[in-house]
């Protein structure tokens, strides 16, 4: 397994978390125990148009895994092998929820290795009560003030609330 120089596992756990899901917690909480240090990275893709903006991202993902010491939250802009270099990364962990997340996650995988041969990809599969959710569905449920507790944690309920309460 290739490890950082100091022989420490890093792994980066890349992602958009618009909001952050008891799935992805879910993820985090696993690989947090897998790895001696867990980097979870807000992606910053201008292309999309984000609920929360990669600062709340931050903030709530800092928030709803804090009693967790090996785990670091961060945020980028770059190619993911770049951040991963700049962390001094060579794994980085993916979630499958379904067998469709599988084919669009190994083409990232592909290209990932490809542009960097150091780097491998770490799939962990849902649980399986978390298998059907994310982001765009809570905020979906949200949005017409359904309930989205047993979905996400409640400081992402309440950021969700504000958030739609506004609009």
């Amino acid at each position: 397994m290739n490890t950082d120089h100091f022989g420490v596992k890093i792994a980066v756990y890349p992602g958009s978390f618009d909001p952050v899901t008891n799935g992805h917690l879910d993820i985090i909480h696993r690989a947090s125990k897998v790895f001696d240090k867990l980097v979870v990275a807000v992606l910053n893709n201008s292309s999309k148009n984000p609920l929360f903006s990669v600062e709340e991202r931050v903030e709530l993902l800092r928030r709803v895994t804090s009693d967790l010491p090996n785990v670091e939250i961060d945020s980028f802009r770059d190619l993911l092998v770049n951040y991963m270099k700049q962390k001094n990364a060579h794994l980085i962990v993916r979630g499958l929820r379904a067998v469709t997340d599988f084919e669009y996650e190994l083409q990232l995988a592909s290209m990932n290795r490809k542009l960097d041969d150091n780097i491998e990809t770490f799939f962990m599969t849902s649980t399986p009560q978390y298998s059907y959710l994310s982001s765009s569905i809570v905020k979906e449920i949200a949005r017409f003030h359904g309930p989205v507790g047993d979905l996400v944690p409640e400081e992402i309920e309440r950021a969700l609330r504000a958030k739609y309460t506004k609009n």
